[in-house]
């Protein structure tokens, strides 16, 4: 068994979000790293540590009326070049693989942790794993289904990357397979059969009509989408094709239910056509109006905008906690070759926090 790489938390929170990201962490490969979190949030006496899988989850237990948690995702998508790690100084940046989508938050966390052994609120700090993959792996919602309890609290923030804002709520997501029927024959001959991806035409016309205005939730305008993201159809060139499949995604505002979004596209956009479903992630409210979150926005005074796009702040919706994602980083440099966070944004976050729960 390998000893795990030493996390030294007194250090400051850029140079831990470097030492984050050069244990490589990617998706189902977060063990290492995780053996390192829990190792170091152990030392703290004032914590509490659970460990699920490569989920580690450490809570203050001081009886304090609120309690409140910090989220955030210890995998990275893979390396693509050389140059993701090690992390490295750049000017005004840190690039690496992991430094925006999460590792700043992260660290954040992690040194919240270890210097505020007396917070306001009660806190629980949570790490998992497998976030950046399909919903069978995520490590929240393994916590979610293992321990309930642990997530329990009036209010939770998801410190992924919001590029200098609070940003409430979230899009769901719903992706669905349309399929045309045909009949196959050969393509010198295509009188004797019926072409399937001819009538994918049909599909595609529908997608445009079907599109959804913007809508306001609870003070929030969330952008609403709806797009073929794949086509596929065919088996030879001299075949005329009796099946072809486009995959549709549609991004909804959280004033709808899963069971809402569905019966849009199934009776009303795609009526009359064959339709799967794939996978529905419902969105969640920005729950703005509650104490906590209000207190929350009050202290950092920074812009609130809706999430366009889905995060786990939909499964604490679920369990009723109300959630908004906050963190350091620029999403447009998630995920990308060339990916960065500001340093000042890294150390802004982590005041700012300090600010709500000191």
């Amino acid at each position: 068994m390998t000893t795990p790489s030493r996390l030294d938390l007194e250090q400051d929170v850029v140079s831990l979000t470097a030492a984050l990201c050069d244990i490589p962490s990617v998706s189902l490969q977060e063990r290492d790293l995780a053996d390192a979190v829990e190792a170091a949030v152990r030392r703290l006496p004032h914590l509490t540590v659970l460990r699920d899988g490569n989920a580690v989850v450490a809570r203050t237990e001081l009886g304090r009326a609120e309690r409140v948690v910090l989220a955030g995702h210890l995998d990275t998508v893979p390396l693509t070049t050389p140059a993701n790690l090690p992390v490295r100084r750049e000017g005004d940046y840190l690039v690496g693989r992991g430094t925006t989508d999460m590792k700043g938050g992260v660290a954040v966390q992690l040194r919240l942790a270890a210097t505020l052994p007396e917070p306001v609120r009660d806190v629980t700090y949570v790490f998992y794993d497998a976030e950046e993959i399909s919903d069978e792996h995520n490590g929240l919602a393994r916590l979610a289904r293992h321990h309930p309890d642990l997530l329990a609290a009036d209010f939770a923030v998801l410190l992924e990357p919001t590029d200098d804002a609070v940003e409430g709520g979230c899009n769901g997501s719903l992706t669905l397979q349309v399929h045309t029927r045909g009949v196959a024959a050969h393509s010198a001959r295509p009188w004797m059969g019926h072409n399937a991806i001819h009538d994918v035409a049909d599909v595609l016309a529908r997608i445009t009509q079907g599109q959804l205005p913007d809508v306001d939730v609870d003070g929030l305008l969330f952008r609403q989408s709806l797009n073929a993201v794949g086509i596929s159809g065919g088996i030879a060139d001299n075949v005329i094709p009796d099946h072809a499949v486009v995959t549709v995604n549609l991004r909804y505002a959280p004033h709808w239910g899963p069971e809402q979004a569905v019966s849009y596209l199934t009776e009303e956009v795609f009526a009359g056509l064959e339709v799967e479903v794939i996978d529905n992630s419902p969105g969640a409210r920005p729950g703005l109006d509650r104490p906590a979150a209000a207190a929350f926005v009050d202290t950092l005074k920074l812009p609130v905008r809706a999430k366009q796009g889905w995060t786990d702040v939909s499964r604490f919706s679920a369990l009723g906690v109300p959630a908004v994602n906050f963190g350091p980083g620029e999403s447009q440099f998630a995920h990308a070759d060339d990916e960065r966070c500001r340093v000042d944004q890294i150390v802004a976050a982590e005041a700012a926090l300090r600010r709500w729960l000191g």
